[in-house]
């Protein structure tokens, strides 16, 4: 039983994930939704100007489709579907003026902080009104009741998590790689405790991985804003409705890495002229360090792996 709840959306994940990214490929070069590339970045990505972008398009078709196939329609997993798809529709939203009216940065940080802020917010109330305002502490298997700030504990869960997803993404398969590692462990952990949250997550992880049948070095696509702020998105609305937000920053280490990296740079550059990385997020700090993508890649992929080892080991079964 336990196998069959992980391993089915995983399994039809995969294969829808590999098909609608195929089929959308040539829908999206026709399009002309070729991915613009900043000058002020690493010199070797301006060779990948023009792969066309929004894949992630595949990906939210993919995850859909196996959490209706796989899973009883119930009131959490319709929150999860909510969250992942606004947050795809945000991100689309984005891409579109990126591409099709070629501003280069998309919708301005305030908006997006906004609307993501909306969301997260119906998250948070969502969980409130079903399970109260007490987290789960795995390691310890008790709760912890955050009263009045568990509102804005949740929402910032939420959108940190879309951010930091959206940061991640920046070389071919490490977005989609991580994703599907870190959704594999929740998948599992969800599997065994019957969560909703955790046939997701196997949809997620099958999905990412047929994607990136497409998106590994060199890739033939990416997911743009749309994929990653909705696998940040719904990532963390899966862990919140499985109670499992304190171990999100363990096994999603990586992420939280690529935005302290980022913080810190900002925050080293606005107030002592310096910066600590060569560019940010890390994952540029190691290209420029002599790196290739490849290794980069596999180095973040083999770090959350071990990551999501840890926090199987910490959570109290």
């Amino acid at each position: 039983m336990y196998y069959l709840q992980a391993g089915l959306p995983i399994i039809i994940g995969t294969a829808a994930g590999t098909v609608f990214t195929w089929f959308i490929i040539p829908v999206l070069r026709k399009m002309h939704t070729g991915q613009n590339i900043r000058e002020d970045g690493p010199g070797a990505h301006l060779a990948k100007a023009g792969t066309p972008t929004m894949g992630g398009i595949a990906i939210i078709a993919a995850v859909v489709l196996t959490c209706l196939v796989t899973e009883r329609i119930n009131g959490e997993l319709v929150v999860i579907l909510t969250a992942f798809v606004l947050f795809g529709l945000l991100g689309f939203f984005d891409d579109y003026l990126k591409v099709a009216r070629k501003r280069n940065l998309g919708l301005r940080a305030w908006q997006k902080l906004v609307l993501q802020t909306a969301i997260g917010l119906v998250i948070a109330l969502s969980r409130f009104s079903r399970l109260g305002t007490a987290v789960l502490v795995p390691m310890i298997g008790k709760y912890w009741d955050f009263g009045i700030w568990y509102v804005p504990f949740i929402t910032f869960t939420v959108v940190a998590m879309a951010n930091s997803v959206n940061l991640t993404d920046g070389l071919d398969g490490l977005a989609a790689g991580v994703t599907s590692i870190t959704s594999l462990f929740f998948a599992i952990v969800g599997a065994f405790s019957i969560y909703v949250g955790g046939t997701f997550c196997g949809a997620l992880a099958g999905a990412c991985l047929g994607f990136l049948v497409f998106n590994r070095n060199p890739a033939k696509v990416f997911m743009g804003d749309t994929g990653s702020l909705a696998l940040g998105g719904g990532l963390a609305a899966a862990v919140i409705a499985m109670r499992l937000e304190l171990v999100l920053p363990i096994a999603g280490f990586v992420y939280v890495a690529e935005a302290l990296s980022v913080i810190i740079q900002v925050a080293s550059f606005k107030t002592t002229g310096r910066r600590v990385f060569k560019m940010s997020p890390l994952h540029h700090h190691f290209e420029l360090s002599g790196m290739s993508e490849k290794n980069v890649v596999r180095m973040f992929w083999a770090a959350t792996a071990l990551f999501c080892v840890a926090g199987l080991m910490l959570i109290k079964w």
